[in-house]
């Protein structure tokens, strides 16, 4: 029988969960607080749906017109009528689609809300997913503003809120707190950059939108790069075990939403270069919002699950296999492609059996394939583990034929250093077979000394 104590020098949960944690009349006003603002939000994105459903059936012959979500060119529109949709049909479509994916965010957000109101984190965190697509710029809320100019103010302040939940979420998740202090300022610096872009009219000197391109990609990389820095700070110096593993949940469900976003847009700029207004660029920008889906699901995780899953174990295997993916399509390619160079002048079926011969190849590399880039990556991403798992392996290789108990209890006690790297450890045998104390080799049983003991 062993016991080992850990003492491993990170934040400690108990800690860190009170000091996020709101009470009295604190947690009431967040709650109330949290519920008018979500109110108001969905309320004014219901109210936008007539204006949206109007913008959509009007061509877009400006920049300014077309950031509307779902805007259509002069092109587009020829093209719809070319297939035989109406705009009416477009313009429900996309109305009905927005709305969808509203309720998927506000359901995750409530749903967070009901289970960790508590957390003032996770109250910033469900407030961000309602606000990001019911009254982010460019939704129904903008098109509302602009049939009637009254709406402006309450749907720009809208905006305002649901731009610096954004930005606050990632200075402070999953902790709460800001991580280096001095991101304090800097999210002041965001607040007003944000402030100074949704404000000011379009045509004032002082809309950060008609700053120069140099002074809006110097405001931009700076914001980027806080955000990074502080995000891997906070995870290497301020995070326990189980905050880290909402930090991976957040980053997986981020990454994969930016993977998504990438590949439409790179087809988007394809279709628009061949075609201008195409069906294809059509379909590609009315899919955008659907890649974000992800990061509610990945947050709503994080936040849920009181043990989490092993994302680890999912980018690992996400590792794996997109890099074999990769590299047996590439060895595809390359053979089929050389197979037919090779043999086009000896057989008349090239394609046939250089598809055949290809396909064999493939079979016979993927098992040892997979292995040798499962330990590429275990070593170079998850070294501890790693390390881990061969020095239990050889342990177990050694209890087939170790027979002296002390040499046993000595390679016990070094095997769980290595690989638990406990701060104390302790192990005690119990008397079998009617022996006695002294009879044990070693003097067990008795406290085998550890570090720290």
């Amino acid at each position: 029988m062993s016991q080992v104590s850990l003492s491993n020098g990170q934040p400690s949960e108990q800690a860190n969960a009170s000091s996020a944690r709101l009470q009295g009349h604190w947690l009431l006003a967040a709650r109330v607080g949290w519920v008018a603002i979500v109110a108001w939000a969905l309320a004014l994105c219901i109210i936008s749906l007539p204006a949206y459903y109007q913008r959509l059936q009007i061509p877009c012959t400006s920049t300014i017109a077309c950031q509307l979500d779902g805007a259509l060119t002069p092109a587009g529109m020829r093209t719809l009528h070319a297939i035989g949709l109406s705009l009416s049909s477009y313009a429900i479509y996309n109305v009905v689609f927005g709305m969808i994916l509203i309720v998927i965010w506000s359901i995750v957000g409530f749903i967070i809300f009901w289970r960790r109101s508590d957390e003032w984190i996770a109250l910033l965190v469900a407030l961000t997913l309602i606000l990001f697509n019911s009254v982010q710029p460019d939704t129904a809320p903008t098109a509302l503003a602009m049939a009637h100019p009254a709406w402006t103010i309450p749907v720009e302040l809208m905006n305002f809120l649901g731009n610096l939940c954004f930005g606050l979420f990632f200075l402070l998740f999953p902790n709460g707190q800001f991580v280096p202090r001095w991101t304090r300022w800097f999210a002041i610096f965001y607040a007003l950059i944000t402030a100074l872009e949704i404000f000011p009219p379009v045509d004032s000197p002082f809309n950060a939108l008609l700053w120069p391109v140099w002074i809006r990609g110097l405001s931009f990389s700076s914001i980027f790069l806080v955000v990074i820095f502080s995000q891997i700070y906070r995870y290497r110096r301020m995070t326990s075990s189980t905050q880290r593993q909402q930090v991976k949940w957040a980053v997986a469900g981020i990454v994969a939403s930016v993977v998504c976003v990438l590949a439409l847009n790179l087809l988007n700029g394809y279709a628009a270069a061949v075609q201008p207004g195409s069906f294809l660029e059509i379909a590609a920008n009315t899919l955008l919002p659907l890649v974000f889906l992800p990061i509610p699901l990945s947050l709503a995780v994080a936040i849920l699950r009181n043990r989490l899953w092993d994302i680890d174990a999912i980018i690992n295997k996400a590792l794996v296999y997109g890099l074999l993916s990769v590299l047996l399509a590439a060895v595809y390619a390359g053979l089929v492609l050389g197979l037919q160079v090779l043999l086009g002048g000896m057989l008349h079926q090239t394609n046939a059996f250089a598809l055949v011969i290809s396909t064999l190849a493939i079979y016979a590399l993927f098992q040892p394939l997979r292995r040798r880039i499962q330990r590429i990556i275990d070593r170079r991403f998850y070294r501890r583990k790693y390390d881990a798992a061969r020095t239990l392996a050889a342990f177990s290789a050694t209890l087939r034929s170790e027979v002296d108990l002390s040499q046993l209890s000595e390679q016990l006690v070094t095997v769980v250093q290595e690989t638990m790297q406990p701060a104390h450890i302790s192990l005690w045998l119990r008397p079998s077979g009617g022996l006695s104390k002294s009879e044990m080799p070693g003097g067990w049983p008795g406290a085998r000394e550890g570090a720290g003991e």
